[in-house]
């Protein structure tokens, strides 16, 4: 647990970082700092590690204060993570993740173990702790530095807008590997990012800063999207925080119906019969989705022609029947015959529904959460609303 406790900060150049800032970040869950620029995320990090010191107010790192602990004794016990990864150039992969193991006792053949065990943790190949920083993508520099950051089996991660180098596939894959590696090993994280989406993403609970360090709301991200404190929130959670809260939110039963399909492979046949607005969908041999086939064009081309990839419409998105209603809406928007694929857990096909069905539920559920909404009290310190019992951690959108 790491608690601030009336936490300020002013700049000699009169900058104020931080301004009476209370929150407290759980143990084993990701606390995502975000805001605008200069509203202090960054000092709030360094706070923690003491890398800044604050002028007024206190940091509990458990029930102890950082301030009455030494500064390499403090930073021993918590992994830091920045936006370049910040590795050495000079020295190999593997030398970068060994180097934290050895300053804490290690030999130099174990701590070359254990480095290998954890680029293989954060999947990346054996192959790689061979090559030197320079030789890396983007984004296996990043995992890397979070192999480094995790060497020393840290209590507390510190993570500064780690993913914000690299590209928007290689920054999913990274975020997605992030909430493995924390369910996996239950480590304590603050991360600070600039972007609401990724903070929505991972956020067990996001902290929403203001200009000139000040707390302007702490909540869950289901909370935060759906009741904003003010309008400072609204418009930095973004237009289509609605649409987003439905990343939070269970269907339920769906009402899914059955399709004519045809398989891979096979010749269109008796499936053109059973065609359905001119869409019939194509399986494999293991029932998995692969896409569209539209027969609206003459039956005389198609109906003896094996079904081939070449001919499938695949811009259609797949939603799995435990998704969120975002991902059943997403699926059911996307899918080129207006009716989206739902699967199972395992991939195999379920069945398909449409827009105006999940629509219906969305809003059959809104009305279920207007009638038993509870009473919500303030959180101490801030005056933002929390939910009376911790979220647990749901479906990420």
């Amino acid at each position: 647990m790491i608690r601030f406790e009336s936490v300020s900060k002013r700049y000699p150049d009169g900058t104020l970082a931080l301004d009476d800032l209370s929150f407290e970040a759980a143990s084993g869950e990701i606390t995502v700092l975000v805001g605008p620029s200069g509203c202090g995320k960054t000092t709030s990090l360094r706070v923690i590690n003491r890398m800044v010191e604050p002028d007024a107010g206190r940091v509990w790192l458990k029930d102890r204060d950082t301030a009455t602990i030494a500064a390499h004794e403090l930073r021993r016990g918590i992994g830091y993570v920045i936006q370049q990864a910040g590795l050495f150039p000079h020295r190999t992969v593997l030398d970068n993740i060994a180097t934290i193991l050895l300053l804490t006792g290690r030999t130099r053949r174990q701590a070359r173990a254990r480095a290998a065990e954890l680029l293989e943790r954060v999947g990346l190949p054996a192959e790689l702790g061979r090559r030197y920083p320079a030789q890396l993508s983007g984004g296996q520099a990043q995992r890397v530095g979070v192999a480094r950051a995790l060497a020393a089996d840290p209590p507390v991660m510190l993570m500064d807008e780690p993913f914000s180098a690299v590209d928007p596939v290689v920054r999913e894959q990274l975020q997605d590997e992030l909430l493995r590696l924390q369910s996996d090993l239950g480590t304590t994280i603050v991360l600070v990012t600039h972007d609401i989406d990724e903070a929505i993403k991972l956020g067990d609970k996001v902290a929403v800063l203001r200009a000139g360090g000040k707390l302007a709301q702490f909540s869950t991200p289901a909370h935060l999207l759906s009741r904003p404190r003010d309008a400072f929130v609204a418009g930095f959670v973004g237009r289509d925080r609605g649409y987003r809260a439905l990343g939070f939110a269970a269907p339920g039963a769906l009402p899914v119906a059955k399709e004519a399909t045809v398989r891979l492979g096979e010749p269109l046949g008796t499936a053109y019969e059973r065609q359905h607005k001119g869409w019939v969908l194509v399986l494999d041999d293991r029932d998995v989705p692969q896409g569209w086939l539209c027969t609206l064009i003459p039956a005389k081309e198609q109906r003896s022609d094996p079904v081939t990839v070449r001919l499938l419409h695949l811009g259609g998105t797949l939603a799995t029947t435990n998704a969120s209603l975002r991902e059943v809406l997403d699926a059911a928007l996307s899918s080129p015959s207006g009716r989206g694929v739902l699967t199972h857990p395992d991939g195999r096909f379920a069945g398909t529904l449409t827009p105006s069905q999940v629509l219906a539920r969305i809003e059959e559920r809104a009305a279920q959460a207007r009638a038993t909404a509870p009473h919500h009290p303030t959180h101490p310190g801030t005056g933002a609303t929390v939910p009376a019992a911790p979220a647990q951690r749901g479906p990420r959108p």
